[in-house]
């Protein structure tokens, strides 16, 4: 997620032509478009990192109901 954050911020610094992201090239935030790209659609999926937020999603679900349940 952070490596989103900078890329609006540099996109945004570009646009408006400030300080030193001015001169840097659109190449260079287009090849961090498509790192992010990469990392979220494949890098991310080898590693099994979407399952075990999926999960650990779940499992907080679960435990609050857990809880939920047997506090009344």
């Amino acid at each position: 997620m952070p490596i989103i954050i900078v890329i609006v911020l540099l996109s945004i610094l570009k646009y408006l032509e400030f300080g030193l992201v001015a001169d840097l090239s659109w190449w260079w935030i287009a090849g961090l478009f498509l790192v992010a790209f990469i990392w979220f659609e494949f890098i991310e999926r080898m590693l099994g990192l979407d399952k075990r937020k999926a999960h650990e999603e779940l499992e907080k679900a679960r435990r609050e109901r857990v809880t939920k349940t047997f506090k009344k």
